[in-house]
């Protein structure tokens, strides 16, 4: 039954049904070299660090019982979901944890492999591999005990089968951690009118609006894909100061933290898969380019 599921699988997430936007590639290819430049185009990532890692880091620690002094996270298997250079992954290493990082665009791995080869404990924390979410689907089903999404999901072809995939490699009771942009005005005249055209925090077409998701939307795809949303925080980042900070407001950036439910046996899983083969036209959504 194994064999069949793992079958069904690799049809349902094989790279015809891509989640990978091949006109999102293009646009961040020419800056694949520039990721650990702080002051460059990816700064507003750096600082976003500052909130984001503990966020995940404090999440994780009040979940379990094992503390390691100075190594918070480790023990943990931790997926980083469109890892870029590694500017996520890096630090989760620093914390301890196993990091498998992974982003479509090559050269994003080779920046990614270069920076993590000066530090010696990181080179052994940290796997990089350029490849897709459902690329590495079957040969990693409940692996990990978290996923990150960190300025991703606004930037995949079809969420739903995203999530989908998340589902399929995390453990149960794992955590799934992510940060996006929220789809209101606000985030269009400050996401993009703003950051792109006034002030260049980021490359003007970094965004598309239309790809900006609602945390209503982000929690109801979750919910019905066997996740439980636990915590919903909102982000704003001040470009003066160059800083984030978290706030109650939800209307410009966002993070969210959810969690998978406990395993319910193979046969729920075979049956996920069964829905999803009857419904290929849902997963196709949004893959064209």
């Amino acid at each position: 039954q194994l064999s069949l599921f793992r079958v069904t699988a690799k049809r349902l997430f094989s790279t015809s049904h891509s989640s990978v936007d091949s006109k999102e590639m293009k646009k961040f290819q020419p800056l694949a070299h520039k990721w650990w430049d702080e002051e460059g185009e990816y700064s507003a990532l750096h600082s976003m660090n500052d909130i984001r890692v503990p966020f995940i880091r404090d999440t994780l620690l009040s979940m379990s019982s094992n503390y390691h002094l100075g190594s918070p996270l480790s023990g943990l298997k931790i997926l980083d979901v469109g890892c870029g250079g590694g500017l996520l992954s890096e630090p989760l290493g620093r914390l301890g944890a196993s990091v498998t990082g992974i982003d479509p665009l090559e050269d994003n791995i080779r920046t990614a492999d270069q920076h993590k080869s000066f530090d010696p404990v990181l080179a052994k924390r940290i796997q990089y591999k350029s490849s897709s979410l459902e690329e590495i689907v079957e040969e990693s089903m409940e692996t990990f005990d978290v996923i990150v999404a960190s300025e991703v999901v606004e930037h995949v072809a079809d969420l739903e089968m995203f999530i989908k995939c998340c589902s399929q490699v995390l453990k149960p009771e794992g955590s799934l951690f992510i940060t996006t942009i929220n789809k209101t005005q606000l985030s269009y005249v400050l996401g993009i009118v703003v950051a792109e055209k006034i002030m260049g925090i980021v490359p003007e077409g970094t965004h598309e609006w239309e790809k900006f998701v609602p945390p209503e939307e982000l929690e109801r795809l979750l919910e019905s894909n066997g996740f439980s949303v636990k915590t919903v925080n909102g982000m704003l980042y001040n470009p003066l100061s160059g800083s984030w900070s978290w706030v109650e407001s939800t209307s410009v950036n966002y993070a969210m933290h959810a969690v998978k439910s406990a395993a319910r046996g193979q046969s729920s899983l075979t049956e996920a898969l069964s829905e999803m083969e009857k419904e290929p036209s849902s997963a196709m959504a949004g893959t064209a380019v």
